[in-house]
């Protein structure tokens, strides 16, 4: 017996009522935001899988779903919570990483950096436009040979007269082929330093990744900058150093943690149908104790997962949240989610390697959000500093 695929199976990750834990206005969101991936990316989302294509048209409707720069207040922004805007990105990667990953380069990257670290102008120029979805942000921070250590990048702005001349490259950049404007880390004479490059500049150059095994309906490119001329006005005044890059990056980590709790759901809601309907020697997948044992499994670890993104979230809503507890969320929820979807891949057996199951898709995308913003080392050592007190990365 083959399952209907298209038949809705009820959601039962949720074994200790973590509902009972949001407020009316956070379940709302997140209805809206499910019906919004149920309705416009879960029907569409294997085609542009296998075709590597990027949803554009789907940019306005994010955008009047209040996804773009939520968390951030002013300039058009929605000023949502911390919490609701990964209560969003969980049921976005529910659909697939790359349309949470957009969000998360436009509002957590790009709109952050220009919202925390951008002159007046600056904001009024570019975070409407981009919270509309009418202007499209990148973040350029890593480097061919400069990845978990951004510090050694090569790409370098000089001063020219009054200008700023930049040359280097970067790679792995989000949305950059389709971006009207990027954050460019470069080093300089002063250190680090953050400035905005429109990039229809001459020198500027965005080639998208291809052949890509994983995060297949995203955009991912190499930026050259050759003798990229910029004015005075184009540098972030407010970043100086790594800290700029860190603080949003750790806005985009934030995001992360919530939202592979959603590949996460979403594989085992899969594997759960599946495993309900597949007969198999006379009875379905479910009426067997290892069959049940793995659902038991994958269930207990999302509530786990969803419990700990709730308590960040909270967290960083008072004001009080820590860099060592983002890398505990991350590290935690990607590994267990990675895991999840390969094990309901296995369930699925020769059916699950196709894209008319979602399992593998989201394993494979995981594998991206398990290595961007920070690899499962980077963040264990960045624990392993906080309980030690020792710096273990040299």
């Amino acid at each position: 017996m083959t399952p209907t695929k298209g038949r809705s199976v009820p959601d039962t990750s949720d074994l200790i009522d973590v509902d009972s834990l949001l407020s009316e206005s956070e379940l709302e969101l997140r209805h809206s935001v499910r019906d919004f991936v149920d309705t416009e990316i879960k029907p569409h989302i294997a085609h542009w899988y296998d075709a590597g294509v990027f949803p554009v048209t789907l940019i306005p409707h994010l955008a009047k779903l209040g996804l773009l720069g939520m968390h951030l207040t002013g300039y058009g922004c929605p000023g949502r919570s911390a919490v609701e805007y990964g209560i969003a990105a969980l049921e976005l990667e529910a659909g697939d990483s790359g349309l949470r990953t957009f969000v998360s380069v436009q509002g957590s990257l790009a709109m952050t950096a220009i919202h925390r670290h951008g002159s007046e102008e600056q904001k009024l120029q570019w975070l409407p436009r981009m919270a509309a979805g009418e202007a499209i942000g990148c973040f350029g921070l890593t480097e061919p040979t400069a990845g978990s250590d951004p510090g050694s990048m090569t790409t370098f702005a000089r001063r020219d007269g009054d200008d700023w001349v930049i040359n280097g490259t970067k790679r792995w950049i989000g949305l950059a082929s389709i971006a009207d404007i990027a954050v460019i880390w470069a080093m300089t004479d002063e250190g680090i330093r953050g400035f905005l490059v429109p990039t229809d500049t001459a020198g500027f150059t965005a080639t998208v990744i291809p052949q890509k095994l994983s995060m297949r309906a995203s955009i991912q490119c190499e930026i050259e900058l050759a003798e990229v001329r910029l004015p005075a006005s184009a540098m972030l005044p407010k970043a100086k150093g790594l800290r700029g890059p860190f603080e949003c990056l750790n806005e985009a980590r934030y995001g992360i943690i919530w939202g592979a709790m959603g590949a996460a759901r979403d594989s085992y809601l899969a594997a759960l149908q599946y495993s309900q309907q597949r007969l198999q020697f006379g009875k379905p997948l479910a009426g067997y104790q290892l069959t049940q044992e793995k659902l038991v499994n994958m269930a207990l670890e999302i509530n786990k997962g969803t419990l700990l993104a709730l308590q960040l979230g909270r967290l960083k809503d008072a004001g009080n949240l820590q860099p060592h507890q983002i890398s505990i969320g991350k590290l935690n929820n990607c590994r267990e989610a990675i895991q999840i979807a390969r094990e309901a891949r296995a369930m699925l057996g020769g059916n699950g390697v196709t894209l008319e199951y979602s399992p593998m898709r989201h394993a494979n995308n995981l594998e991206s959000v398990r290595t961007y913003e920070g690899t499962d080392e980077v963040h264990t050592l960045v624990i392993g500093n906080h309980i030690t007190g020792v710096a273990a990365f040299r």
